[in-house]
């Protein structure tokens, strides 16, 4: 099955483009686990898989940021392989990891997330340049989502800027993954960040088959509105973000999880204007 094949399926199983992003802060996780769990480890592994126990119906992917688990030490990876083993088969799971290397070290990066982890996709930085994807671009089963116009404000100091006659930095990577998409097995796609809905509606046109990664979508105050209609002639499919407002809703309650199952809810209703273009689609 190829990554787009199974994208759709997700998809269209869910009613949903909603992707929850796992990031695990040991910091604001709810007193009912670290009180419960001795062990940041075990805090963690016991979060994430209690908050994808209860976001299964309102998803269609998860986003495990691997900074997360990483800052754990050790122990940090073993956590983030029982999380993503823990998500159901019929899901996408986009490993959130941001690399950008070359030569054998991109190999290796390649067999960590796709062989080790088993990841549908991962996040991409292009910076060092486009060969930077090469590694990652001969299977058909996975997605390249590749960082292009960002939702920081830091998109401003490259992103933003003119570049290679085009009006940004953002416009000529989204070319660039268009002119590459012909000539590769796996899929690529972009991440645009939902703060960006105004600059993202000219960049997205560059890659119009081009599946998205889009945060921005609660704790950042992407405007939905806005980025539906950026997305309204958009034929690839969009996974919109949402980290932070879903998984810590209700974090100081016993019963956090069910917070967090209706903050998941409520964010699918929220995109289904977005969602429905895609649903049809699909």
């Amino acid at each position: 099955m190829t990554y787009l094949d199974k994208l759709k399926q997700a998809v269209e199983a869910a009613q949903s483009t909603l992707c929850v992003g796992l990031d695990p802060n040991l910091d604001m996780l709810p007193e009912a686990v670290t009180s419960e769990f001795k062990t940041p480890e075990e805090q963690v592994a016991y979060f994430c898989k209690r908050v994808i126990d209860v976001t299964l119906d309102s998803c269609a992917a998860y986003k495990p940021n691997l900074a997360f688990f990483e800052a754990l030490g050790e122990g940090g990876l073993f956590v983030l392989n029982e999380v993503m083993s823990y998500i159901p088969d019929d899901k996408i799971v986009i490993a959130d990891a941001k690399r950008g290397d070359i030569s054998s070290t991109a190999e290796h990066y390649k067999k960590a997330f796709f062989d080790v982890f088993k990841a549908d996709a991962v996040t991409l930085n292009p910076l060092m340049g486009f060969e930077t994807l090469n590694a990652f671009s001969n299977d058909p089963s996975k997605g390249l989502y590749v960082l292009t116009l960002t939702s920081n404000s830091g998109a401003d100091d490259f992103l933003k800027k003119p570049f290679e006659g085009f009006d940004s930095m953002a416009e000529y990577i989204a070319h660039e993954l268009f002119e590459r998409s012909v000539r590769v097995e796996s899929h690529l796609g972009m991440v645009i960040g939902a703060t960006q809905a105004i600059e993202a509606n000219v960049v997205i046109r560059q890659h119009a088959t081009g599946s998205l990664l889009i945060p921005g979508v609660g704790a950042q105050g992407g405007d939905v509105d806005a980025l539906a209609e950026a997305l309204k002639d958009h034929e690839g499919i969009p996974m919109i973000n949402s980290s932070r407002g879903i998984i810590y809703a209700g974090r100081e309650e016993e019963n956090w999880a069910d917070h967090v199952a209706e903050s998941a809810r409520r964010t699918k209703e929220l995109i289904s204007k977005i969602t429905e273009q895609y649903v049809a689609a699909s």
